[in-house]
């Protein structure tokens, strides 16, 4: 992932007039449409100021991966520049001057839905643990799954929690079911990305996880196409969990605020339906990688557009 969120050099120190925020929001949402993929499908159910937060940390996010992932620079390079952006975020939310337009989105989406700053930092260090040096030479891993579940909230739950934020809610109990709703989207994609991670000596399947079903990291690395039968095991386990944990998702949509549930359904249909087809392919991501066809997405989409548009219908009517 080597694009670039916007025209800023990488420190974000610049002291340039501040870009209004209006378009730096659009920026966001530009940004978003780009580059978001699955999560886009679920922006666009959400209410305008609601939309322009959530494109807002995307873009935040975005830019940290980008840093991490831009394998053009050695990871002690990579490190220190996400150290300097981060510096310069922090800058920022005190209230100093940025010509960042994603900073400036950001500021205002954290003050307007009561986002912790301590979440965002918490994003950025997810990205940075992939910058953890190994042995020379050998593949990223994770010994076990509470070591791959740490990674997992880091990237993914902790989305969860700024998310529900954006979306609104007041049932404590929330904030564990979307924590554990982001297992399940990253498990999911770890399952989908098992060829492409290996290409880049990643191994994100936990190797007590190998071992119990005989499966060897280097047969990971130098895979071809097919797949064997312990291979098929060792994923369904996998997918097993991820599967367990979207159980949470159908929990939280109860909880949160009733304007946002489509564009977390629409989220969570999306991610359900990338792991059933995997499911359906019979474990095999070796041979080709799953994906939800566009046309399905725009179906769970227009599901979201409907209910949204039946709940402002109603609206008017439960404040009389």
């Amino acid at each position: 992932m080597n694009s670039r969120l916007n025209a800023e050099p990488n420190s974000g120190l610049e002291t340039a007039t501040p870009p209004n925020l209006e378009d730096a929001y659009t920026l966001c949402r530009t940004i978003a449409k780009r580059e978001a993929k699955n999560f886009y499908y679920a922006f666009v159910a959400l209410p305008p100021a609601r939309r322009n937060a959530i494109c807002a940390i995307y873009a935040f996010m975005r830019k940290a991966d980008d840093l991490s992932d831009d394998e053009t620079l050695p990871r002690e390079e990579r490190r220190e520049q996400l150290q300097s952006w981060l510096a310069a975020w922090h800058l920022a939310r005190s209230g100093v001057p940025t010509g960042d337009p994603v900073f400036v989105a950001v500021r205002d989406a954290a003050a307007r839905f009561q986002i912790p700053f301590s979440l965002l930092d918490e994003l950025v260090a997810g990205t940075t643990m992939d910058l953890d040096a190994s042995t020379e030479g050998m593949p990223d891993t994770y010994a076990t799954f509470a070591d791959l579940y740490r990674y997992c909230y880091l990237v993914a739950s902790v989305v969860g929690l700024v998310c529900i934020r954006i979306f609104g809610y007041s049932d404590p109990r929330a904030e564990k079911l979307a924590e554990e709703t982001g297992i399940a989207f990253q498990l999911t994609n770890i399952l989908r990305d098992v060829k492409e991670d290996a290409e880049r000596n990643r191994i994100y399947l936990p190797l007590e996880d190998l071992a119990g079903h005989g499966v060897t990291v280097d047969q990971l690395l130098h895979h071809g196409a097919g797949i064997t039968a312990s291979e098929r095991a060792l994923l369904q386990e996998i997918a097993g969990r991820a599967e367990a944990y979207y159980h949470s998702a159908d929990q939280l949509l109860p909880l949160i605020h009733r304007e946002s549930r489509p564009a977390l359904r629409v989220l969570v249909s999306i991610y359900h339906q990338l792991l059933k087809r995997i499911e359906r392919a019979d474990y095999d991501v070796f041979s080709k990688r799953a994906s939800v066809p566009t046309l399905q997405k725009l179906a769970i989409l227009s599901g979201g557009m409907a209910r949204m548009g039946v709940f402002r219908l109603l609206k008017p009517l439960s404040s009389k």
